[in-house]
């Protein structure tokens, strides 16, 4: 088969942000070329994004997915393999929640060499037992939307905002890094928002999180309400969408070409209810589709899924995109033909298995053309004629057409039945 090189060579170095964030930058030097070719078509214009960073929520947002629970050597080994990797932040969980988290988040925190960030609402409790924990990054919350601060802080505007500003005041107080979140922000009066995000800059935030708690955004609406929260601050931006409708991985682009900095995202997108924008995903969007250096080891992205997949309970869908058993498999006689003569026919081009650690497949099945058999055929040591390709061939697709799975073992008793012969090589040894 035709692959293109893609390899990923790269040293990473350490420096402070300009601003004086505290949160490391890790540039990465390529000693080879980050792509194979960059197509024309949609893929012209790339200058929406220039720089993005990758927070990591999977330890927290994503531990809150129903039915999962990481224990704390998962919590330990997840958080290992995001930080050889590259990831910006991650956010280790919710200090003030038991003993067992709190040690955990601590632990992470002094193992890591990336940011590490604790969750705590705007109550003391839980910023003290943040800051703590020994986190480089406190994420600080309240409710913003109407709907939240009647029915479920059982609180006035004005009460969010005071609260807000003075769990800012404390986090900065203790010099430390502190994000700042108006819960439910994309369903909070607008002026509102504003109102509260010109509050905490005041107070000294170092980030604003927009988050999406209920999925609700759209792209065009998403970019335009970052775009006017980007315009009322000095702060970093970063956006948190939920994936309900399906929208979470386009909303998160959006907010980074609205002038967003940084996106959080989880492994597989698993999180409440329908889960986050996924982490494989944005990271693999910004670097193929947006040419933009995240600084992320994307070679190491299938085996982080996979981890996931395991510690969570959650399987992976096969259609699941850049880490689904799928992704880079094809069935289909046309797209069999063209993968073989070219992967990038029938392949984004721009981003390949081996660019996410993952393996090409040729599927064989009922609509398996004679190029994919012909290619299994010779793997395999076989040596057929054409005549034999279409018998083989015909028994492929009869025999997926009920259903069956096909295994190299069934594809090699077809071979046996019409007789075909080993390659020369083969029978000569």
């Amino acid at each position: 088969m035709s692959d293109s090189p893609g390899g990923f060579g790269k040293i990473y170095i350490r420096r402070r942000h300009p601003s004086g964030c505290k949160c490391p930058i890790r540039t990465r030097l390529r000693r080879n070329p980050r792509r194979i070719e960059f197509f024309q078509g949609t893929l012209d214009s790339t200058s929406e994004i220039t720089d993005a960073r990758i927070f990591d929520t999977t330890l927290r947002d994503g531990e809150q997915t129903p039915r999962t629970s990481f224990s704390y050597e998962d919590k330990r080994e997840i958080a290992a393999v995001l930080d050889e990797m590259g990831t910006h932040v991650i956010e280790a969980g919710f200090p003030v929640n038991s003993d067992a988290e709190f040690e955990a988040v601590r632990d992470i925190a002094e193992s890591t060499t990336t940011t590490t960030c604790g969750l705590a609402r705007v109550v003391e409790e839980d910023i003290e037992a943040a800051l703590e924990s020994g986190v480089e990054l406190v994420h600080v919350f309240v409710s913003t939307s109407d709907i939240q601060l009647a029915d479920s802080m059982h609180a006035s505007r004005e009460d969010a905002k005071q609260r807000a500003v003075e769990s800012v005041e404390r986090v900065v107080e203790a010099g430390v890094d502190v994000m700042f979140s108006p819960m439910d922000a994309t369903r909070t009066d607008e002026d509102f928002l504003i109102d509260v995000v010109e509050a905490v800059t005041e107070a000294g935030t170092d980030w604003i999180n927009i988050p999406d708690t209920t999925g609700v955004a759209t792209p065009g609406r998403f970019q335009e309400m970052v775009g006017n929260v980007v315009a009322h601050t000095d702060a970093r931006v970063d956006v948190h969408t939920h994936d309900d409708f399906g929208l979470a991985t386009a909303n998160a682009l959006s907010g980074y070409e609205a002038g967003g900095a940084q996106a959080q995202v989880s492994v597989n997108g698993i999180g409440e209810r329908a889960g986050n924008a996924a982490y494989e995903e944005v990271v693999m969007a910004l670097e193929s589709l947006y040419d933009v250096d995240t600084g992320i080891d994307t070679t190491r992205i299938t085996e982080l899924s996979r981890l996931i997949e395991e510690k969570s309970g959650v399987d992976t869908p096969g259609n699941k995109p850049v880490v689904g058993e799928n992704a880079f498999s094809h069935e289909s006689g046309i797209h069999a033909a063209g993968v073989i003569e070219n992967s990038d026919t029938f392949e984004p081009g721009v981003m390949t298995p081996e660019m996410v650690g993952a393996e090409r497949e040729l599927v064989l099945g009922k609509h398996t053309g004679q190029h994919s058999v012909r290619e299994r055929l010779l793997e395999a040591g076989y040596d057929p004629t054409e005549e034999e390709v279409r018998t083989v061939t015909r028994r492929v697709k009869e025999y997926g057409a009920e259903k069956n799975r096909i295994t190299m073992d069934v594809l090699e008793r077809f071979a046996r039945d019409v007789d075909v012969d080993r390659a020369r090589e083969e029978v000569s040894a």
